[in-house]
């Protein structure tokens, strides 16, 4: 019996547990804000549109290499040593031209990890959250500055000087290459100790004995008998 009424005690204490916040604004009079003319201020954190500064995008692919769903498209090209795009915000050199950066705003899924690798801090999320459209092809923002125009010019230049460069190297002598020096095989030799020189005063050379001076004689050899007077 007392179990019956315990269940009954549980089930009721658990509804006003659960209808303690409800209860809390029963009384409290609802505040209408006037959307859109009245917005709430967002946290400064929020992370909601992407915004690309073009001025100080190098054309790295790092934001592009670090995002999950690959929502971000680049496309470089290098520039010639005649042309000088400038410096950035924060002082590198840019050296590449950036005809093309898209971002798949649809497939964005606000992570932020696109932002920490951005070495010249060109790339960062806004407060912005206000941005349907009717068409999917609407939210693919082309965040490239440069005209077709002007892609097509920095392409033919790079051409040319690509030929230049091939030409002068086809042009130079080439240098004949030296023969590898052969190389030793087995172990290396062992070095030879010099020989022990003797310690203390040279040996007196010995006098020669049994000379002859003058002229040697050789023995005279017997000549030919004839035959006649032996006989």
């Amino acid at each position: 019996m007392s179990r019956y009424f315990k269940n009954i005690w549980e089930g009721i204490f658990t509804v006003l547990i659960g209808m303690k916040v409800t209860l809390r604004h029963l009384f409290v009079p609802a505040v209408t804000i006037q959307y859109p003319t009245v917005k709430l201020k967002l946290p400064e954190r929020a992370r909601n549109r992407l915004y690309v500064n073009m001025d100080d995008c190098i054309g790295c692919d790092q934001c592009s290499m670090a995002c999950p769903v690959d929502c971000i498209t680049i496309e470089t090209l290098k520039s010639t040593p005649d042309i000088d795009l400038g410096l950035t915000s924060v002082g590198t050199k840019k050296r590449l031209y950036v005809p093309r950066f898209d971002i798949d705003i649809a497939k964005c899924c606000y992570c932020g990890l696109c932002v920490p690798p951005c070495p010249t801090e060109c790339i960062k999320m806004t407060d912005v959250f206000e941005f349907s459209e009717y068409e999917r092809g609407n939210l693919i923002y082309n965040y490239a500055v440069m005209t077709p125009k002007e892609i097509d010019e920095a392409k033919a230049k790079l051409t040319a000087h690509e030929k230049d460069q091939a030409a002068k190297k086809s042009a130079a002598p080439s240098k004949p290459i030296a023969p590898p020096a052969p190389t030793q095989s087995g172990p290396a030799p062992r070095p030879v100790a010099p020989a022990p020189t003797p310690s203390g005063p040279a040996p007196r050379p010995s006098p020669v004995v049994g000379t002859v001076s003058g002229p040697t004689s050789s023995p005279k050899e017997n000549p030919p008998k004839d035959p006649e007077t032996t006989s």
